[in-house]
């Protein structure tokens, strides 16, 4: 989705499945914290409106994105959740270290949608400046962490 055309925060509510019994694990990525944290408290936040009640969600920090993986693998093997949602956070620099850590974090999170019977929800932002990373952080373009928590309510529904 592209966040030029759509506000990541801007959804409709009534199309959202009751998550009142869900129990959702959160990974958030401690690099780049003045982004990820906002991220992690757009999901808390969206999750909670939608009925899951505070106590249902685990959240794990992680170093960086790219341990966002294992750290998601570790959370499903070691509670019982009906989804598992990654946040972080990863801005172009001058190397090619970007585009290792972008592709290593999707396909990892490929891999365990597939090899697990629970949806793992992609909320990493990944942005060729600070700027936009921001505003898609509760910037001029909502939070990625709603939509990771809407997309998640709505995948356990659909895994059901």
């Amino acid at each position: 989705m592209a966040t030029a055309y759509q506000n990541l925060s801007e959804y409709d509510f009534n199309s959202v499945p009751d998550a009142s019994e869900m129990n959702i694990g959160i990974v958030v990525a401690e690099w780049n914290k003045n982004i990820t944290e906002k991220l992690l408290e757009g999901a808390c936040n969206t999750l909670e409106k939608h009925g899951v009640k505070p106590e249902n969600i685990v959240v794990k920090r992680v170093p960086g994105s790219f341990e966002l993986t294992f750290g998601a693998k570790r959370l499903a093997e070691t509670k019982e959740l009906d989804a598992v949602i990654v946040l972080g956070c990863v801005v172009r620099g001058d190397t090619p270290h970007f585009d290792y850590v972008c592709s290593g974090v999707t396909q990892g999170i490929t891999e365990l949608n597939l090899m697990y019977d629970i949806p793992f929800i992609f909320g990493l932002l990944t942005t060729d400046t600070m700027q936009q990373s921001e505003d898609r952080a509760g910037g001029r373009y909502g939070n990625k962490g709603d939509e990771a928590a809407v997309t998640a309510i709505k995948m356990v529904n659909f895994s059901a």
